[in-house]
């Protein structure tokens, strides 16, 4: 496929088509690229192949772990290091934005000012392979637009190759409302779906009218939680210190918008869900994913490290790497070697109830709490099999040699690895790890990178359905079953909402909040599953973010906490399971947090000395959204200063590079 790209396309990438120049200083496409170009089937494919780099995928960085690592950051996953998303003296104001960027929107624009014209007249002749470039174009056209306008809010609409003068183009820098960019991208979704196949001639490397219908429903879904948890507030169009044009709402009405989008989005969501809900993948609940001769033990487990995923029901696109076409990633040396520098958190950990279905804390649920004294692989006994799953136990197996005999893990590394490859956690991520100890050398990984999985489709039903109405109805509780039937807990979620305590589900889940105020039980158990089934796939973020599930940590700062180590086996030199690496307690150089802390591992109270999260994580609520940068301002200014810029700034940012944000 290179190749041939090569072939047809590689001239125009080379006078400039994959730049990134800013949007004010380009030259017209049509300088660019001939007036032919846009006149064969062959073309059209060439060109939107090209945007698929676009997707985020395991990458060759071989000091992460690859997709994997992406929930870093959060309540869910911890990086060894702390991040600056929680320091606000240490966030700034950019130069420049990296979202606010249009060059693929200003790609696509140019694509259908030359196909659709050339469709009319005749001049391109109608093809199944036509459709599915001019679907891949509208999908693409809606992935820029929605990966820009979900961190940087209100957004420029644009469907037109802008002419280059200054006027015009200054035009074109109005920011939306951010509810009529999201109708937008819906708009192009819709027709993505529509043009799209059941099946891309490239299979599920490439893109289908599912992947279409399921990032619909994602961002129908991620407009309408925005709206309403941040309702009353300056990032919604119209809300107070909203800093927005008031003649552009039209009308806006936030109540109406919401229960637009959490229509659209079970809409959206059915259409993937109803095909999947009863061929999901199979779950034995075998925690070794895999045997000797690297045979799959649990089909569901393999779905996230197999080279090929095409077998996969619920895997709707992914990307396929071969060490023979010198595709490949490094993934695997800290999947199964290292640690990635990263590590599942308690309050993840917890959140997984018992088979039963009661939370831990609940009465009757058989959780014993000393079974945490025992060590890792006992205290994740009798749970939701996913935890069990995707965490490494004590000494299970890491991979095998290539004669068959284990290698197992070592959870010193917690201790005495570098930052980059130990367990930040002690709770070692799993989840994508192959047994195959040759995808360990050499940067061979090969473990294929799902980015549309059809069970978000699931999710996304389930949530916008509890909070259109309240309660699901008859397809949310059908496909609410089938995710927990798959994870071999008991079905009935009733049961866990009527044992949910939500003071103690606050304790290690930031989603129990909204606004700073705790949820609904119903509504939280709804969060839990997406939480649980989604972890380590790239989401959370964005769902904390539209939930606005972080305002609690602006007085009262959150403490990451991981595995039960002082007073444990860990800790007794009589069980096997003692760590020889000698353990440093100390505020300069320690590699473990001291007992008077809390008998769990703290990674960032390690060390105490220049560590501005030593006493917990704190929240801006400026950072639910990006700043633009000052060099965006003053390329959008008539006279190239800040003053007099046609943009505005984000509520709680400043205009000038280096400004510190501030509540508001």
């Amino acid at each position: 496929m290179k190749k041939y790209i090569n072939g047809i396309f590689l001239g125009a990438l080379a006078l400039g088509l994959a730049s990134c120049d800013d949007y004010l200083d380009r030259e017209p496409l049509s300088d660019i690229i001939p007036e032919n170009f846009f006149t064969s089937a062959s073309n059209l494919s060439a060109y939107t192949i090209n945007f698929y780099g676009g997707f985020r995928t395991h990458s060759n960085n071989s000091w992460e772990l690859g997709t994997f690592s992406d929930d870093n950051n959060t309540d869910n996953q911890a990086y060894a290091e702390y991040s600056t998303r929680f320091v606000p003296s240490q966030l700034t104001v950019p130069a420049h934005s990296g979202n606010w960027d249009f060059t693929v929107v200003r790609q696509i624009n140019y694509f259908f000012a030359n196909v659709l014209p050339n469709l009319e007249s005749g001049v391109l002749s109608p093809s199944t392979e036509v459709n599915e470039a001019i679907g891949e174009a509208y999908f693409f056209r809606a992935f820029a637009n929605y990966n820009n306008y979900k961190v940087i809010g209100d957004f420029p609409i644009t469907t037109e190759v802008v002419p280059d003068d200054k006027e015009t183009l200054l035009e074109q820098t109005v920011r939306y409302p951010r509810n009529q960019v999201a109708r937008f991208i819906l708009e192009d979704l819709a027709k993505a779906a529509q043009y799209l196949p059941e099946t891309n001639s490239k299979g599920k490397n490439g893109l289908n009218s599912a992947c279409a219908q399921l990032f619909r429903s994602r961002v129908a879904l991620f407009e309408a939680t925005w709206l309403k948890h941040h309702k009353g507030t300056a990032l919604v169009p119209g809300g107070p210190g909203w800093p927005g044009d008031p003649s552009l709402l039209n009308g806006f009405n936030i109540d109406t918008e919401i229960n637009y989008f959490l229509t659209e989005a079970m809409a959206s969501a059915k259409i993937v869900g109803d095909q999947i809900v009863n061929n999901l993948v199979q779950n034995t609940g075998n925690i070794v994913g895999q045997n000797a001769a690297l045979q799959s033990q649990n089909p569901y487990y393999t779905m996230f490290c197999d080279q090929d995923l095409t077998g996969y029901s619920e895997v709707l696109l992914y990307k396929y790497y071969n060490t023979d076409q010198n595709i490949y990633t490094d993934i695997q040396q800290q999947l199964q070697v290292n640690g990635g520098g990263s590590g599942w958190t308690r309050g993840l950990v917890n959140s997984f109830v018992m088979r039963n279905g009661l939370p831990i804390y609940a009465a009757g649920s058989g959780y014993d709490p000393e079974w945490e004294n025992q060590g890792i692989s006992a205290s994740l006994q009798d749970r939701d099999s996913r935890i069990q799953i995707f965490t490494k136990g004590d000494y299970s197996i890491e991979n095998y040699q290539t004669d068959g005999t284990p290698n197992y893990n070592n959870l010193n590394i917690m201790l005495n690895a570098q930052t980059n490859k130990k367990y930040s956690t002690g709770y070692g991520i799993k989840k994508g790890k192959t047994y195959n100890v040759e995808q360990t050398t050499n940067n061979s990984s090969v473990t294929g990178s799902i980015i549309f999985r059809a069970t978000e489709a699931m999710l996304n039903y389930i949530e916008a359905c509890v909070e259109l109405n309240g309660s699901p109805d008859n397809t949310a509780d059908s496909y609410w079953r089938a995710l927990r039937n798959r994870a071999l807990v008991n079905p009935d979620y009733n049961v866990t909402i009527a044992a949910t305590d939500m003071s103690q589900e606050a304790l290690g889940d930031w989603g129990a909040y909204s606004a700073g105020q705790l949820i609904d039980a119903t509504l939280y158990n709804v969060r839990r599953e997406r939480r649980n089934e989604l972890i380590g796939e790239s989401l959370r973020w964005d769902d904390l973010r539209r939930w606005a599930a972080l305002d609690q940590m602006i007085q009262t700062p959150y403490i990451i906490e991981g595995i039960k180590f002082w007073g444990t086996v860990y800790t007794d030199p009589s069980s096997p399971l003692f760590l020889t690496a000698e353990v440093i307690v100390d505020p300069t150089t320690g590699n473990m947090s001291p007992e008077s802390l809390s008998p769990y591992v703290r990674p960032y109270q390690k060390v105490q000395f220049n560590n501005p999260v030593y006493n917990g994580y704190v929240w801006v609520n400026a950072n639910y959204l990006s700043p633009l940068g000052q060099n965006d301002f003053t390329a959008a200014s008539p006279d190239g200063s800040v003053s007099s810029t046609v943009l505005y700034q984000n509520p709680g940012w400043g205009m000038l590079a280096g400004e510190n944000p501030k509540n508001f």
